[in-house]
């Protein structure tokens, strides 16, 4: 019997007045057919050539010919740099119409280009932080955790978009062991890793230093890490974080588990700045993301770099390869 053919992936149109329909058309010119896509949103919103579909399963065909686009009427024409209100409810239904599309299996995975949250809240009272918590509610999953990744690092913030000052009370034992679990099943189902190692970042410089510099890791994350290691998790640390992100350290993990948003984003950022991807674990679906926002300012110009969106792409059809092999 011949293997089916994998489904296409959704790339959901994000905010049309930022860099998003612009990345689509050029995704799709470096592509070609050879990985198949189709783009979720308004034809009238790109430039270039836009091969209109009726159903995911015409993506790959469609591609020789153009960008695939599962069309929708958005009515005011995009204006780059400008979010129209008017935008905001389509924008929220093709997030909701991609879910819908990848858990009755048209669609493999889920990229989503960048939304505003602000023209959301405006056009459509949008009530959720962001994208990844309204994938979240409309997958009925109470919890999920954020990964960036690129070829040579994962690495996982356990808190994300708090002050500084707010981390030590964010974090908790039964918070960070979650964050932990998860990370370890994603590791599994999503990147066809069996036997993961993660290393855990201390909170405090040079993990504490035995008390001195913090007390955390002596009060009670190094029990945690104790505690899940007895379970069968292969884990490291707590360790010093300004030792675990040069080359010789990353090779001994396969996920670094950090505990505050610059301690993660810094190494990445610093090691494929352009290359990153957003990847929500945690969710009964494949999701990525590129890892930079609308960019107004450079909306429309045709000079956005489609690198973390192509890289998005890939991990989203290897995750999906690697949720299908191990079902």
């Amino acid at each position: 019997m011949t293997p089916r053919a994998p489904a296409p992936i959704a790339l959901t149109c994000g905010e049309p007045a930022g860099v998003g329909p612009d990345i689509a058309v050029t995704v799709w010119q470096t592509l070609g057919d050879a990985m198949p896509f189709f783009f979720m949103g308004d034809p009238a919103h790109l430039s270039g050539p836009v091969a209109s579909i009726e159903h995911p399963s015409e993506a790959a065909s469609a591609a020789r010919h153009g960008l695939p686009v599962l069309p929708t009427d958005m009515g005011p024409p995009r204006v780059p740099g400008t979010p129209n209100p008017a935008h905001a409810p389509h924008v929220v239904r093709m997030i909701a119409e991609a879910v819908d599309l990848v858990r009755c299996g048209d669609a493999s995975a889920i990229c989503t280009l960048p939304i505003h949250k602000k023209a959301l809240i405006d056009g459509a009272n949008f009530a959720y932080p962001g994208h990844t918590e309204y994938l979240a509610a409309l997958a009925g999953v109470d919890r999920v955790v954020m990964m960036l990744a690129c070829d040579a690092l994962r690495v996982v913030p356990a808190t994300i978009h708090i002050p500084i000052a707010d981390v030590p009370r964010a974090l908790t034992a039964e918070g960070l062991g979650i964050t932990i679990r998860i990370t370890h099943a994603a590791l599994i189902r999503d990147f066809g890793i069996p036997a993961p190692r993660i290393a855990i970042a201390g909170l405090n410089p040079h993990a504490g230093e035995g008390g001195a510099i913090g007390t955390e890791e002596i009060d009670w994350i190094t029990a945690l890490v104790d505690q899940l290691r007895a379970e069968g998790l292969d884990l490291r640390g707590p360790a010093s974080a300004d030792t675990m992100f040069h080359a010789d350290a990353r090779a001994r993990y396969d996920a670094a588990i950090a505990m505050y948003h610059d301690q993660a984003l810094i190494p990445i950022k610093t090691i494929d700045f352009a290359g990153g991807v957003n990847v929500t674990l945690g969710l009964p679906f494949v999701r990525t993301s590129p890892d930079h926002g609308t960019a107004f300012d450079i909306a429309g110009t045709g000079t956005a770099d489609p690198t973390s969106t192509l890289a998005a792409l890939r991990m989203a059809a290897r995750m999906a390869a690697a949720r299908a092999a191990a079902q």
